[in-house]
């Protein structure tokens, strides 16, 4: 098996890191998950107990800016992982890298398996939306796919999530700055930061974010709701092999190392085989 670890960064969001915590705690290990507090007036939760943490000053600036800053970091620390790590994961702390129910195999298993020679890999990008009028408010002590059933595969979660080599990432773990990456077949990157609408106006509300420029950003991640809320659903066997094969395939002209799919606006069913891993 190899020895595989996940970092994150994150300020001010208990309610995800929880999740992210406990998702990769249970797949990797806690004393294998490095979680930085961006901001020395953050406080470490009860629930970090045995996971490496660290405090560093609040990286300050817009919200480009602060990416930049933040990713410099992570880029940092994940380079020194490799003394002792085969891989390290870095994630936003609402991504989760989740292996297909059907393998019957863990993260680390599924991982261990992974043969490229190129510096990083990915899952498919699976942006979970709330599906207004037919789905609830989330409920934070249940499982998210136990609640969500509909996403947006976007090409923008199709992370180069996994290092296996020490090169830096760019801005939220988008790309590397050298190298391509492949996406893997039966893995699937998970982000949930669209999965409550009442969350995302809540964080429209807070004057920290919108000091920093997030206001566009969120409403986004409205739009994706809007999005799985009035689309028609495809089945997700079929879909999600159609889309990583594109993925894998086309590039954008302005950046050779991010996947592409044609501007396309797919919406898929999740199965519920899925409904209690997240």
């Amino acid at each position: 098996m190899k020895r595989i670890a996940a970092i994150t960064m994150v300020r001010n969001d208990d309610f995800f890191l929880s999740k992210w915590v406990g998702y990769y705690g249970r797949q990797l290990g806690k004393e294998n998950l490095h979680v930085i507090f961006d901001g020395l007036d953050q406080k470490v939760p009860e629930f970090c107990d045995g996971v490496n943490v660290e405090r560093v000053e609040h990286v300050k600036g817009n919200v480009h800016e602060a990416d930049r800053g933040r990713i410099d970091l992570i880029s940092q620390r994940a380079a020194r992982l490799f003394d002792r790590y085969d891989m390290v994961i870095g994630t936003d702390v609402d991504e989760f890298l989740v292996v297909d129910p059907l393998l019957g195999q863990t993260l680390a298993q599924f991982l261990s398996g992974v043969t490229t020679g190129l510096p990083s890999i990915s899952g498919l990008g699976v942006d979970v939306g709330q599906k207004i009028g037919e789905e609830a408010d989330i409920d934070a002590s249940r499982p998210f796919l136990s609640q969500r059933s509909y996403a947006k595969l976007s090409t923008r979660y199709s992370k180069a999530s996994v290092l296996l080599r020490p090169v830096a990432w760019g801005s939220g773990f988008h790309r590397t700055r050298r190298g391509n990456f492949h996406i893997v077949k039966d893995l699937y990157l998970f982000h949930f930061g669209c999965v409550d609408l009442a969350r995302i106006r809540a964080k429209m509300d807070d004057g920290e974010l919108a000091a920093a420029g997030w206001t566009r950003h969120l409403r986004k991640r409205a739009g994706t709701i809007f999005l799985v809320s009035n689309s028609r659903a495809l089945d997700w066997d079929a879909t999600v092999d159609r889309a990583r094969k594109i993925q894998n395939l086309v590039r954008p002209p302005y950046a050779w190392n991010k996947p592409a799919m044609f501007e396309a606006r797919v919406v898929v069913r999740i199965p519920r085989r899925f409904a209690e891993i997240v």
